[in-house]
């Protein structure tokens, strides 16, 4: 081989028992690292999230390191649009006026709350996902999965969250113009609270887009990706993705890739 490569023997042998450099070292234990934290995120994170957990973690990387070192590795985040139904309304009564407006911004916590209903299809059964979402964090702070959409499973939802927080007169809570959400029990326990009730403008999805948008990726990072076995497995998962996951830990560009519980701790 030393011959046919015109090499001397020992010059050849050197080269494999030469070290790597430090260079070569450092960018293994980063893709070591880059790999670690791509399967503890289960695939829900991309470059960009790993690059700033791999930072507030104390490994220090820059973005396109970590872009190139996951392409290397052939490492992708999931990715895709989630599937929805068109919930047309075809009644105005028990409409409310649009007073959000799209007006996503918030400086204090329990100010503007959004809500909506997603559909999940397990094992050949339609369940239902009410969630409640604080529009300061982003954080999810009241949900009821059920295999019925009914009022009961919005009311579950709103009075989880009036559970956790502290709400004050004035608040503003979201929706779209779903027949339960202009069901009137569930307007008149919006309006005991001291809440304002706002929705959406007809069959503009654009009114509740921050809302969409976390359905739209709960079902890339969970439902799409999981095999549930039961209706209490989809319940499981769905604590460890809301509570566990998304409020402590998923990072928000939004937020400046802060997770929603640490964006409260900080700001709130």
């Amino acid at each position: 081989m030393c011959r046919a490569l015109k090499v001397s023997r020992s010059g050849f042998y050197r080269y494999l028992s030469r070290k790597p450099s430090d260079k070569a070292q450092k960018h293994t234990e980063l893709a070591h690292h880059v790999k670690e934290a791509y399967e503890v995120f289960k695939a829900r994170y991309g470059a960009p999230r790993i690059t700033y957990e791999l930072n507030a973690s104390g490994v220090r990387c820059s973005l396109n390191t970590v872009a190139k070192i996951m392409q290397e590795l052939a490492l992708k985040a999931r990715n895709g649009k989630a599937f929805r139904y068109s919930r047309s309304c075809y009644s105005n009564s028990n409409v409310e006026g649009n007073v959000l407006a799209q007006q996503f911004i918030t400086e204090r916590a329990n100010r503007k709350w959004v809500s909506d209903i997603t559909y999940i299809r397990v094992r050949g059964q339609w369940l239902y996902l009410a969630a409640v979402m604080d529009l300061f964090s982003r954080a999810i702070v009241g949900w009821a999965l059920d295999t019925s959409m009914t009022v009961k499973l919005i009311s579950d939802a709103f009075n989880m969250a009036l559970a956790r927080r502290e709400v004050k007169p004035g608040l503003m809570l979201h929706s779209d113009r779903g027949v339960q959400y202009r069901a009137v029990a569930y307007q008149d326990l919006v309006r005991s609270s001291g809440a304002i009730i706002s929705m959406s403008r007809k069959s503009n999805c654009w009114d509740n887009a921050v809302m969409e948008s976390f359905f739209s990726r709960l079902k890339v990072e969970l439902i799409y990706a999981e095999k549930f076995h039961s209706i209490q497995h989809v319940k499981s998962c769905m604590f460890e993705y809301i509570e566990i996951f998304y409020n402590r830990k998923r990072r928000h560009s939004a937020l400046g890739y802060l997770s929603p519980l640490e964006y409260e701790q900080r700001f709130a």
